[in-house]
């Protein structure tokens, strides 16, 4: 007979990526649904989708027709339809501009220790995506940190170092070596993955999977 193992989760992902917002959300359904009594913890990666975005950010609309050569309307409408069946309603003219994800990394990856990274994470694409936020802005960064268990003082040390950008650079560019191509990026118990916003139906049938323990022989 099958025993219950706790699950563990490796998440590689990029608060700039939307479907990250609906990969995420997916996972989060089925693991809503999950009921084999799997205690399921969560540990955050950075990967950045373009680790050279300006300061300032860019235009989303000209950095993706430049880089598909087309207008991204039907990829847009695409990307919302799969966001509704999840329970995301999703506007993707909400957000004009692509900022660097760095700082946002930084303040998730730090969250570790604090047992916010999962809800953490889920704010930042939230604020960008939903909001339509800077989410390079230091002020923006701040609140949503004081909301996940860090103190003021805390945070803005985190949002203005250097180190801790490099750090999630150095972290991003590993993940990259290692074969991470895209995100969302989801590794269950160092043991198998699941690349992309896979289907609802994918995510429960890896949790199930998941916290399966193989049987132990008399």
């Amino acid at each position: 007979m099958f025993g219950i193992a706790d699950i563990k989760i490796d998440i590689f992902s990029d608060p700039v990526c939307p479907w990250c917002l609906v990969g995420i959300k997916r996972l989060d359904n089925a693991m809503a649904r999950l009921d084999t009594g799997a205690v399921i913890s969560i540990v955050y990666h950075p990967f950045l989708l373009d680790a050279n975005t300006p300061k300032e950010g860019e235009d989303v609309v000209e950095m993706l027709t430049r880089k598909y050569g087309r207008l991204p309307d039907d990829m847009w409408r695409r990307l919302q339809d799969e966001a509704r069946s999840s329970g995301l309603v999703l506007d993707m003219g909400k957000q004009k501009t692509r900022y660097p994800s760095q700082r946002a990394l930084a303040l998730i990856e730090a969250a570790g220790e604090k047992g916010s990274q999962h809800q953490l994470a889920s704010a930042i694409s939230h604020a960008c995506y939903i909001d339509g936020l800077n989410i390079s802005d230091i002020d923006v960064l701040e609140t949503l940190a004081l909301a996940h268990g860090f103190e003021r003082k805390e945070a803005a040390e985190l949002l203005h170092s250097s180190e801790a950008i490099t750090k999630v650079e150095q972290k991003a560019k590993w993940a990259a070596e290692m074969g991470v191509s895209g995100v969302p990026f989801f590794v269950f118990n160092n043991s198998f993955a699941l690349s992309g916003a896979q289907p609802e139906t994918v995510f429960d049938d890896a949790l199930q999977k998941a916290s399966l323990r193989e049987p132990i022989s008399d």
